[in-house]
């Protein structure tokens, strides 16, 4: 394990991952001002922290950055940022506890589910549906901040694209079960040649 974590942190330095720290460090700076009622403030930590989301993965991608590092904190730091503002919306009453509760639970799987994977020598990466469940849940978290208005006009279109979010985390979770299940399976065939 402490070998494992060496690996991950040992080319962490670089301008995408700096960027993914400054949205872990966001996190709690957003929930204190949404919490104190300074939603103007909270609505805009949260459109910086999504856009470093945005810029780490084109600036990793664009100047062969990718690390390891990156590839495990960004999608982490993605969750806490989501669970987060959701958590925040459904103190406020804008969201129903429902869906949180589906997505908390999901990513607490995919969080436990990861720990036991690194454990033996597996890191199941993000892939197409956590991706575009992200995008998605971001459309929704940021028309969250406008929930009464858009209930108001009759058209609520955050809790629709909630839903849908919700919809393509439960995918994603699927996919990563597959994906290390078959890693799974190729380790125990790798192990079984050898012996």
């Amino acid at each position: 394990m402490k070998e494992k974590l060496r690996e991950l942190t040992r080319d962490m330095w670089n301008v995408p991952n700096v960027l993914t720290i400054l949205r872990l460090v966001l996190v709690p700076v957003f929930i204190v001002l949404y919490m104190n009622g300074q939603r103007i403030a909270a609505l805009v930590v949260f459109a910086v922290a999504s856009l470093t989301d945005m810029l780490d993965g084109r600036i990793a991608r664009k100047y062969n950055l990718i690390t390891n590092f990156g590839k495990l904190m960004d999608p982490l730091a993605d969750k806490l940022l989501v669970i987060a503002t959701l958590v925040c919306h459904g103190l406020a009453g804008v969201f129903p506890w429902a869906a949180i509760v589906i997505v908390a639970c999901k990513e607490l799987l995919m969080v436990l589910g990861g720990l036991v994977l690194l454990k033996r020598g597996i890191v199941v990466y993000s892939n197409i549906w956590g991706k575009a469940a992200m995008v998605s849940f971001v459309a929704a978290l940021l028309l969250g901040f406008f929930h009464e208005q858009l209930a108001a006009a009759g058209w609520p279109v955050d809790l629709w694209v909630l839903w849908i979010s919700v919809a393509l985390a439960l995918i994603a979770l699927g996919n990563y079960a597959w994906g290390a299940l078959r890693q799974l399976k190729a380790k125990q065939q790798e192990a079984a040649e050898k012996a």
